[in-house]
């Protein structure tokens, strides 16, 4: 089992959570970006940089993924083509996308997408607060914690 990492938009601060555990747990982690991603030096974590250009990034971990492994992105597209592997897929929110959850989260982006091409400022999330950061590492937790069993 490993981690992959759509580490362009991935905050900061979940990358640091993702950093240690990889460490603590000795998972397989790796960020995947168009840009360079600074990483810790470690025997379990690795960056590749993709060349520019419209889902690069989600189109290699998309080739790389195997069935089993666990995908931290919050693109609702990388995160359906990832459940169709038969890999896990956890937003930076703590939120697990499922087969059984992922066409309520299409649904909505599509129509926030129209929405906001018809000039409706439809907003973003809000920052990740402290609560957030420790959802995120706990859902990433027992997650791992059950996949060791």
């Amino acid at each position: 089992m490993q981690i992959w990492v759509d580490a362009d938009a991935c905050p900061n601060v979940i990358k640091n959570i993702l950093f240690r555990t990889a460490e603590r747990l000795s998972v397989r982690l790796t960020m995947v970006a168009n840009q360079p991603v600074k990483i810790p030096p470690s025997r379990y974590i690795k960056a590749i940089q993709v060349p520019a250009g419209f889902d690069a990034a989600d189109n290699k971990i998309i080739q790389q993924v195997q069935a089993g492994d666990l995908v931290i992105t919050a693109d609702i597209l990388l995160a359906d083509a990832i459940i169709k592997k038969d890999a896990y897929v956890l937003n930076h929110r703590s939120k697990f996308y499922t087969a059984d959850n992922i066409q309520q989260h299409l649904s909505m982006r599509h129509f926030l997408e129209e929405l906001r091409t018809v000039g409706v400022d439809t907003g973003g999330p809000p920052p990740l607060s402290n609560a957030d950061r420790q959802a995120f590492a706990n859902a990433l937790n027992c997650f791992l914690e059950s996949a060791k069993n």
